[in-house]
């Protein structure tokens, strides 16, 4: 069982930064694709951002530019830098790890990102 746990979330003034933090339990990084997702309110979880274990990276065209996935496996540990932050990316943000050896996925708690104007 991986557990998993973000961090990093808050309050951001329109233009601001965040980084996100989602910490697994264990070293699962190096064989598993690490998604973020977001979920603001009356809305459905939305793609954001991947890192697979060759890291490649892939975004969602809404963050492309602005936002930055990257892992350090000796942390377990994978980031979500984010940039010039915008009111409508006030959400909830979850992390998802997919272990490619039995392709189960694992999800964090969410982290809440609000974004003012």
């Amino acid at each position: 069982q991986v557990r998993l746990v973000e961090s990093g979330g808050g309050l951001v003034q329109a233009g601001g930064s965040l980084r996100l933090s989602c910490a697994a339990s264990g070293s699962i990084f190096s064989v598993a694709t690490v998604n973020w997702y977001r979920q603001a309110p009356g809305e459905q979880r939305g793609f954001i951002a991947s890192i697979t274990s060759g890291d490649s990276t892939d975004y969602a065209d809404s963050v492309k530019g602005r936002f930055t996935i990257s892992r350090d496996t000796a942390k377990n540990t994978v980031y979500l830098q984010m940039n010039n932050l915008k009111p409508e990316d006030t959400a909830v943000y979850y992390c998802e790890v997919v272990d490619h050896r039995t392709l189960k996925d694992y999800w964090g708690q969410g982290t809440q990102v609000t974004v003012s104007s």
